[in-house]
């Protein structure tokens, strides 16, 4: 019985590791518990519901999808590619792959709006041909994909390397072409890794600041998304500010536990066959 137990629940850990997991729980866990005590429950129902905080939340959803698929169609093959594929200078790629995870967000918006806006080296094109990027919708969307990406592609390629490729070279052998055995083989191997790289990109993309306000602007009901409607309001409504954060921190959370998928959950799963 103890045996069994013992397989079921992993290996003891070092008592050593309690004490600064215990205070990373507290550091990540105590500023919310703030934000909590300092809400005024009684005005929160209508500070939340407000036109502003409303039409904020709407476009923060909207566009934090439309950047999680993009994430998806563009950041899938490219982790794909770095895992599978013969790129020359990888490394290199990788690096400017992962650069948006150290850049500061202003610069990213910066990046952005001297690439796409009006005097930009592919803006002026874009300006030419009538269409207008900056401070627009769109540019909330693109400023979104751009911090965020990265967060999918390092969780897929990492699943992808450590991906065992036996079955993929069966189905190769078998006769299978590339695309049946990337979408029959490849895709289910790393689909945990796929859900929770998604996750992380829509959560990351709904809290995105820096690079929207520079590239995007403050618009209301155009580019003003939550985090933006929180930085105006703690200017002049602090309370507000607060209650709109405290909508934010619910959204967030709600979309990480919702949907995360269950092949990412590490909990040991009993032993079957083990002796009781």
């Amino acid at each position: 019985m103890t045996a069994a137990l013992r397989r079921r629940s992993g290996p003891a850990l070092p008592r050593l590791l309690w004490a600064p997991a215990v205070m990373g729980l507290a550091l990540v866990a105590l500023p919310l518990v703030g934000l909590v005590v300092r809400t005024d429950l009684a005005e929160l129902p209508a500070r939340v519901t407000s036109p502003g905080a409303v039409a904020a939340l709407w476009l923060s959803v909207r566009t934090a999808a439309i950047s999680t698929l993009l994430c998806l169609l563009l950041g899938g093959p490219l982790a794909v590619v770095l895992a599978r594929g013969r790129v020359p200078g990888r490394n290199v790629v990788r690096a400017l792959v992962l650069l948006p995870l150290v850049l500061p967000p202003v610069v990213g918006g910066l990046a952005l709006l001297y690439l796409l806006g009006r005097t930009g080296l592919a803006g002026q094109v874009f300006h030419a041909a009538g269409i207008r990027i900056p401070y627009t919708t769109a540019a909330v969307v693109l400023a979104q994909t751009f911090v965020a990406m990265p967060f999918l592609v390092v969780g897929l390629e990492g699943a992808l390397r450590t991906a065992n490729g036996r079955y993929e070279a069966v189905a190769a052998t078998l006769g299978a072409r590339p695309w049946t055995v990337f979408r029959r083989v490849t895709v289910p191997l790393v689909l945990p890794a796929l859900g929770s790289g998604l996750v992380l990109c829509f959560a990351r993309a709904l809290g995105e600041f820096g690079a929207t306000i520079t590239f995007a602007g403050s618009l209301q009901g155009v580019t003003r998304t939550l985090p933006l409607e929180v930085y105006l309001l703690a200017e002049t409504d602090v309370d507000g500010a607060v209650a709109v954060s405290l909508l934010l921190v619910v959204v967030a959370v709600a979309v990480v536990a919702l949907a995360r998928p269950r092949g990412c959950d590490d909990t040991p799963r009993p032993v079957h066959g083990a002796s009781s």
